[in-house]
């Protein structure tokens, strides 16, 4: 076995669409846990349920991965939860520096209910990786999604996520791929980029 990975799915989709990333890492050695949870949660109630769920589903420090909000949700936990063990990380198109999408979204009454208790976390901020555990990031770069609907994004990114927004201050790599953000969590490309990662500590 290669150990433990626990997998964390996106705002809207259930924690089956990590199931393709699920398999391959299955493939590689990998004993998998997938993270259910719902978005519109106070996002508070998700970093204590995901801090839980490693706790209690996992024997020793697993990788993490996570996709979307997921992603955030696995860098604001280990970044909280000191004391909670961890492998390697990798965030998949993570906004973990805001969402300017997020919050043209959240600006409508429709929107600040889809959003719910995710609403806050999608404000400008910074993002620092202060523990010792390699942080993989992968961003994309194909302009297709929601948030395009919502207005022009600026620079590069995947029709929802700037790649600017997933940059953490002392990430160990990050990797640019040409996928929009919902292809992102089921990819081969990003799923073979992850499994790299995982065992390397490097995307080269």
């Amino acid at each position: 076995m290669s150990g433990e990975v626990v997998l964390v799915g996106g705002l809207w989709v259930p924690a089956a669409i990590m199931l393709w990333m699920g398999a391959r890492l299955a493939r590689a050695g990998y004993r998998v846990h997938r993270f259910s949870y719902s978005g519109r949660d106070p996002l508070e109630d998700n970093l204590e349920r995901l801090a839980r769920f490693a706790r209690s589903s996992c024997a020793g420090a697993a990788h993490f991965v996570g996709h979307s909000l997921g992603g955030v949700l696995i860098h604001d936990v280990l970044q909280r939860e000191s004391r909670l063990q961890a492998g390697r990380v990798v965030l998949v198109g993570a906004p973990v520096r805001g969402s300017l999408a997020g919050r043209r979204l959240g600006a409508a009454g429709i929107g600040r209910w889809m959003l719910g208790g995710s609403r806050a976390r999608w404000q400008a901020c910074e993002a620092r990786w202060r523990r010792p555990e390699a942080l993989g990031v992968i961003a994309g770069t194909r302009p297709f999604g929601l948030g395009r609907l919502l207005g022009a994004l600026p620079g590069a990114n995947d029709g929802v996520v700037l790649v600017d927004e997933t940059g953490v201050d002392g990430m160990s790599a990050r990797v640019l791929v040409r996928e929009a953000h919902s292809a992102l969590a089921v990819s081969p490309n990003v799923a073979s980029l992850t499994e790299r990662f995982l065992r390397r500590g490097s995307f080269a």
